[in-house]
């Protein structure tokens, strides 16, 4: 595979940070005074220099503070947007949502129980049970041997939905109405007030009954418990515990996959480049334990990510090929 390939798969599951950097042009330094009777034939031109710095120093002053307003005009006029443009937004991605779905879902109430969950709380303080109307509102369609749940595989996965090859029936948390809304979105509130916000909010290493991490665990069990029949998953191969506890497939999901309503548990294990870890993998060991404690079928595959991406890019080849 051609070098930019091989960087361009394992850019999948990372990301950078671009920083900016100003620099601050120095001062001149002023010329030495004449000597002697120089000084009585450039007295004049010296007064006017004399005259003329603290205007130039002024003026950069001026000019200074009118910058750096600028920049905090900039900065601030778009830390707080209103309540308005995000209900502008979140609705016109339901609509977006509903045009390509037979659904009976209804952006406004959506909208309504949603924003009730959060707006005039304390954004530290908002559980996941704050979402329990939301979910009760929207209406999903049946998962039954469709639902693919992940974990730190997202960009993976997408590639392989965008793709449209091998996973066509497949369903995954962010093809749901809720998914696509509030997928990338970030919002919280204040206690008493009516805004919402979406610069500044609490992330989960500040406090973990945020909004948007109430959000996504609400919606995660919610997702799970419509489970039925076969349930994949797909599981980074590439780090040392693809089966963390700490995460939502984990601490969540997997705990809502019951029989008779569920019948199997199919891992894929994603591999990339040498690092590599297989079904074998005690944390791997811990969800089998935890499958088959819940009396369900349990199989581990393991899968090349780069191949896998490669094969469903050809037209040519069949999907059996890469899967």
């Amino acid at each position: 595979m051609p070098g930019g390939m091989v960087r361009q798969r394992r850019a999948v599951l990372a990301s950078d940070d671009l920083k900016e950097t100003h620099d601050i042009p120095a001062t001149a330094t002023p010329a030495s005074k004449p000597r002697g009777s120089e000084m009585d034939y450039q007295a004049p031109s010296s007064r006017r220099r004399r005259c003329t710095k603290p205007l130039l120093l002024g003026a950069c002053v001026l000019l200074l503070l009118l910058i750096v307003g600028i920049c905090l005009g900039i900065e601030f006029s778009g830390a707080v947007p209103s309540n308005k443009d995000f209900k502008t937004v979140t609705i016109s991605k339901c609509k977006e949502f509903l045009k390509n779905t037979s659904s009976e879902n209804k952006c406004e109430e959506v909208w309504d129980a949603f924003s009730k969950a959060y707006v005039g709380k304390d954004p530290c303080e908002v559980p996941m049970e704050a979402y329990d109307p939301l979910m009760q509102t929207v209406r999903e369609k049946d998962a039954c041997n469709r639902m693919l749940l992940w974990s730190k595989t997202k960009l993976f996965v997408r590639q392989l939905r965008e793709a449209q090859k091998c996973l066509p029936k497949l369903l995954t948390l962010e093809d749901t109405l809720l998914g696509f809304v509030m997928d990338g979105q970030t919002w919280c509130s204040k206690k008493g007030s009516k805004e919402t916000f979406t610069k500044g909010c609490p992330k989960s290493d500040k406090c973990e009954r945020n909004p948007v991490r109430s959000f996504w665990n609400r919606a995660s069990e919610a997702f799970s418990q419509a489970a039925c029949g076969e349930v994949t998953a797909m599981l980074n191969g590439s780090i040392s515990t693809p089966f963390n506890n700490n995460s939502i497939f984990a601490s969540i999901e997997v705990k809502q996959l019951s029989p008779p309503q569920v019948k199997a548990l199919s891992v894929i294990l994603v591999t990339t480049g040498n690092d590599k870890e297989t079904c074998e993998n005690d944390s791997l060991r811990t969800l089998q334990n935890a499958a088959l404690d819940r009396e369900l079928e349990y199989t581990c595959k393991e899968l090349d990510g780069s191949k896998i991406l490669d094969c469903i890019s050809d037209p040519d080849r069949p999907c059996g090929d890469c899967w």
